[in-house]
């Protein structure tokens, strides 16, 4: 059901990409998509001034809400999944067809509060999709943010570490890789939008830093049903911790949730 896209067979060109977000995830993903030669500019609903600080920080743009989403391509959501609700719809609805929408969010009760479809078992971007009024492609969400600021390699690295991405849309897909590409890392295909709960908390592809060939067999060894429990589990144990876990503590916490992890240790 997964498969590696064909990357090198894309023409990579410059992208014009607005993100919605500039904490972990969305600050690191402008700054690395920015010094690969995309033209990117971000928004949050913070203060002005200093989103405009923020963006300097990151060597993009400042935008405002309504205009963050007009005269892109690529449009990447990443604010926590209690935030997505916020979103006006008419930010999306609008688009022309070929603007491609990114969801990076993951949901965590602790944080984002009872989501009930979300807690019921609803896959968390047919969810998001359902929000925005939008069809969405689920990237850039499993792996920590230290992950993806220091993780990155040059294309062809034996060690390189692949990201899943899952979605309706083919050419969406292929589009999304190659950012995902620019950013670092191997895109894997993880399936369509339902697929992409193989790709969230709780499962062996979620924050364990795997290659291709251990990414596709983490997608393929997920339990949805278990997923959740996984998850909270996970928490608890990180709320043990005397002090911060270390990034290496995460991981190799992740991993070790899964009997068939290939990277468990």
């Amino acid at each position: 059901m997964t498969d590696q896209i064909g990357i090198k067979n894309l023409k990579t060109s410059v992208m014009k990409i607005g993100i919605i977000g500039t904490g972990a995830i969305g600050g690191t993903l402008a700054k690395k998509l920015a010094n690969a030669g995309h033209e990117v500019k971000v928004y949050n609903k913070g203060d002005g001034n200093l989103l405009k600080k923020r963006a300097q920080e990151l060597g993009v743009l400042p935008a405002t809400r309504d205009s963050i989403t007009k005269g892109v391509d690529v449009v990447i959501i990443s604010v926590p999944s209690i935030a997505i609700p916020e979103l006006e719809k008419a930010l999306f609805t609008g688009l022309p067809d070929s603007v491609v929408v990114v969801d990076t969010s993951n949901y965590y009760p602790f944080r984002d509060g009872d989501i009930e479809e979300l807690k019921n078992g609803k896959v968390e971007s047919l969810w998001v999709t359902e929000q925005i009024g939008r069809p969405v492609i689920k990237a850039f969400n499993n792996l920590l943010a230290h992950s993806l600021e220091n993780g990155s390699k040059p294309e062809g690295a034996g060690d390189r570490i692949a990201m899943a991405v899952s979605g309706n849309d083919q050419q969406a897909k292929e589009m999304v890789s190659v950012l995902i590409n620019d950013a670092g890392f191997d895109a894997v295909d993880a399936g369509t939008l339902a697929d992409s709960w193989r790709h969230q908390p709780g499962t062996p592809a979620y924050c364990t830093e795997l290659s291709v060939v251990e990414l596709k067999q983490a997608l393929n060894q997920g339990d949805k049903g278990d997923a959740a429990r996984l998850r909270d589990h996970a928490i608890r144990k990180f709320m043990e911790f005397a002090t911060p876990p270390t990034h290496e503590e995460v991981v190799a916490m992740n991993r070790s949730l899964f009997l068939e992890n290939p990277k468990k240790h």
